[in-house]
C-alpha cells in the first residue's frame, strides 16, 4: 500500500471493512457492484470537496449530525447500502481528512472484488488487472495518454477500449475508475493501491474451522506445529486458515 494511514485511520479502515463484510453478506453480484459504483462516486465527491471532508471527519462534530449530512448528500443519488456504509464511515475517527477519500476508494475496490467473487471471477479479475498494470507500464504512448491532462471520461473510455470485450466487466470498471481518479498519484502508485484492495478482499475470504466441542488451539495442534512452529491465527475458539486460491465459493 502506497498511502500510509495514521493510527486512528488504520483502526477505522479495519472497522469499515467489517462493515463492508456485513453489507455484502448474502448480496448478489449486481448489488455488490452497484455498491462499488456508489462508493467510487462518494470517494470522488470527498476528494473534490474539502469542506465536506472536514465536516465528516471533524472529531468534535456530533456523530448524528455527521450521519445526517451523509444522508443529505447521498440519499437521492445513492443506494441504501452505500448510504448506510458511508454513515458508518462518518462516525469513525480519521487522522487526516484525506484518509477518508482513500478509505472510501478502498471499500469501492473491495466491493467490486466481492461482486467478482460472487460471480466466480475474482481470480480472473486479479490476473487481468495485474496484466493491465504491466501493459500500461510497458506502453509509453498508452501511459502518456492516461496520465496527461485531459478528460477523465476520455481516459476511462480509452482503457475500456484497450481492454476490449475479452476482459471481465469488473476489470474494466475498476481500471476505468483508476485512470479517472489518480488524485496526484503516479499511475503506478494507483495500480499498487488498487491491487492492494483486490488482495485485501481475497485475504478476508477465510475458512472458519469449527467443531461441535471446543476447538483445539492452533498452537497445540501437532500437525500444524510440524508444518509451522508459530500459530497462524486464533480468535477465541475459531482457527482461521487462509483459503487456497480458487476455492472461495460461498464467501463474499
Amino acid at each position: 500500500m502506497r498511502i500510509h494511514l495514521g493510527g486512528s485511520s488504520r483502526q477505522s479502515l479495519v472497522a469499515a471493512r467489517a462493515a463492508l463484510d456485513a453489507a455484502v453478506k448474502g448480496a448478489s453480484a449486481a448489488s455488490a457492484s452497484e455498491l462499488s459504483s456508489h462508493l467510487f462516486a462518494a470517494a470522488d465527491l470527498f476528494a473534490d470537496n474539502t469542506s465536506v471532508r472536514r465536516a465528516i471527519t471533524d472529531p468534535a462534530r456530533d456523530k448524528a449530525a455527521k450521519a445526517a449530512l451523509v444522508k443529505d448528500l447521498f440519499t437521492k443519488s445513492t443506494g441504501t447500502l452505500a448510504v448506510s456504509l458511508l454513515s458508518e464511515l462518518s462516525g469513525l475517527r480519521w487522522s487526516a481528512t484525506k484518509d477518508l477519500v482513500y478509505a472510501t476508494e478502498q471499500l469501492a475496490i473491495e466491493a467490486e472484488a466481492s461482486a467478482a467473487n460472487i460471480a466466480g471471477e475474482l481470480d480472473r479479475v486479479e490476473d487481468e488487472f495485474f496484466e493491465t498494470s504491466r501493459l500500461v507500464a510497458d506502453n509509453f504512448e498508452l501511459r502518456k495518454a492516461l496520465v496527461s491532462v485531459g478528460s477523465t471520461d476520455a481516459k476511462s473510455a480509452l482503457i475500456a477500449e484497450v481492454l476490449g470485450k475479452k476482459a471481465s466487466a469488473s476489470t474494466v470498471k475498476i481500471a476505468s475508475a483508476l485512470v479517472a481518479s489518480l488524485r496526484g498519484r503516479s499511475i503506478e502508485a494507483a495500480f499498487a493501491d488498487y491491487l492492494f484492495g483486490l488482495a485485501n478482499r481475497r485475504n478476508r475470504l477465510i475458512a472458519v474451522v469449527r467443531t461441535a466441542t471446543a476447538v483445539l488451539p492452533v498452537w497445540r495442534s501437532p500437525m500444524i506445529n510440524w508444518r509451522c512452529p508459530r500459530p497462524i491465527a486464533v480468535i477465541a475458539s475459531i482457527a482461521l486458515i487462509p483459503v487456497a486460491r480458487g476455492s472461495l465459493t460461498g464467501w463474499r
